[in-house]
């Protein structure tokens, strides 16, 4: 043991800030580890986020802090590629068939969601202006693990197209929901209640414009791709080409703080629309996805916290969160399917598929804790929103382990495989 301690130690002094050791340990024992779940029967995503886990600073630490943060471009990249992905299933004529059903049931399972999580938050004891915060973050689904377990399945068909749909509509209608809960929120929790109209006005034109933004960079992405590929027939320069407007569209999203997820999937619905030559953008660019993808979810693996498993109360508000989270959406969905008269797959199994939840949850709980209207807040309402903030980790740790796997049951059920 003392040797296999003294080996781990030198390995962290030798390598430790080395970033292509750091990569390629990553999708070395990412890699193992995602065959070791397949043996089991689980998705590959478990595996990798368990290589994560392992790799991170909650175990061995050879992945430490400063490392992950070096690498966040990779994050970057595969949530632009991914976004990309579900862009390209927004082709007009299928909206035409589909669109209003799933932007209904996309309002309601946000919609039942945050109802549920706040009222069985309440009911434990949790202060209002607390529960609707955990509300409103409830409301997000990750899109990450949605593809990836559809490339893995090689899903298709009806059942994929709507959860697409859902999925990349629940983004925008997150962010505007909660922005809206954080406006009216926010004023209480700082005393500030008389500014609380005048907060929300200014939180949603924010919001609304930041969409709108978002959307103007990914439609003009689009225009651009698709004007300098369509006339190419050399794969390698469709790749080249294409590469490089994805990269320059992400880092501009982020450097002008607009959403590299709406830009992207608005890249992929305008490239889609245009001509069917454009397929061969997405052929060309899936080769690459695969490590990419991999080292995005290792990596995620390494954020998680076992710490957060420390404090009983922070499982117990945990486990409330996570269960309500997932019965208002699996209820949203089923009843909207219903209402929709939806097919009897989506109305049984799509609910499954809204589990996972990472990125965009930990950007909200994070922009809870850092914004500077709770500045003035008392000490008490700081420390709440540090349990609030415990809650949501521990939610994710749960999400990223097991989200992945309701995801896969929901698509065998639902999806044509």
């Amino acid at each position: 043991m003392d040797v296999f301690i003294s080996v781990l130690n030198n390995l962290k002094v030798l390598f430790g800030n080395h970033i292509v050791f750091s990569t390629g340990l990553l999708l070395l024992i990412g890699y193992f580890t995602g065959k070791l779940a397949e043996k089991i029967r689980l998705p590959s995503l478990t595996g990798y986020i368990i290589a994560g886990l392992l790799l991170g600073g909650s175990v061995t630490n050879i992945i430490h802090e400063g490392m992950v943060y070096r690498l966040t471009s990779v994050t970057e990249i595969a949530l632009g590629l991914i976004a990309i992905t579900i862009g390209a299933e927004f082709d007009i004529a299928k909206l035409k068939r589909t669109g209003k059903t799933i932007l209904i049931i996309t309002v309601f399972q946000a919609v039942f969601a945050f109802i549920f999580t706040v009222l069985f938050l309440q009911l434990i004891g949790i202060a209002l202006s607390y529960a609707l915060i955990l509300g409103a973050i409830a409301t997000a689904t990750a899109p990450a693990a949605t593809v990836i377990i559809v490339r893995e399945l090689r899903a298709r068909g009806t059942f994929v197209d709507y959860l697409y749909g859902v999925v990349a509509f629940d983004d925008a209608i997150c962010i505007i929901f909660f922005s809206i809960v954080f406006a009216i929120v926010a004023p209480m929790l700082t005393g500030t209640v008389i500014q609380t109209a005048a907060v929300m006005l200014t939180g949603f034109v924010h919001v609304i414009t930041d969409i709108l933004f978002s959307c103007l960079l990914g439609f003009i992405s689009g225009i651009l791709l698709h004007f300098f590929t369509i006339k190419k027939y050399k794969l390698n320069e469709i790749l080249i080409i294409s590469i490089a407007i994805i990269f320059l569209t992400t880092s501009i999203a982020i450097v002008l703080n607009l959403s590299l997820l709406i830009a992207n999937m608005v890249l992929g619905a305008v490239l889609v629309n245009l001509s069917t030559k454009n397929k061969r953008i997405f052929h060309v660019i899936e080769p690459i996805t695969p490590p990419v993808f991999a080292m995005f979810f290792v990596l995620a693996g390494t954020e998680l916290e076992i710490s957060v498993f420390a404090k009983g109360i922070v499982i117990v508000y945990g486990l409330v969160y996570i269960v309500s989270r997932f019965a208002g959406k699996y209820t949203g969905t089923f009843f909207s399917a219903v209402m929709t008269k939806a097919d009897v797959k989506i109305r049984n199994y799509l609910g499954f598929c809204l589990f996972p939840q990472a990125g965009v949850a930990i950007g909200l709980v994070l922009l809870v804790q850092t914004s500077p209207i709770l500045d003035s807040a008392p000490p008490a309402v700081k420390e709440t929103l540090v349990l609030v903030v415990n809650i949501v980790l521990f939610s994710i740790f749960i999400n990223e382990l097991i989200g992945p796997v309701i995801t896969k049951f929901g698509l065998k059920k639902g999806a044509d495989l």
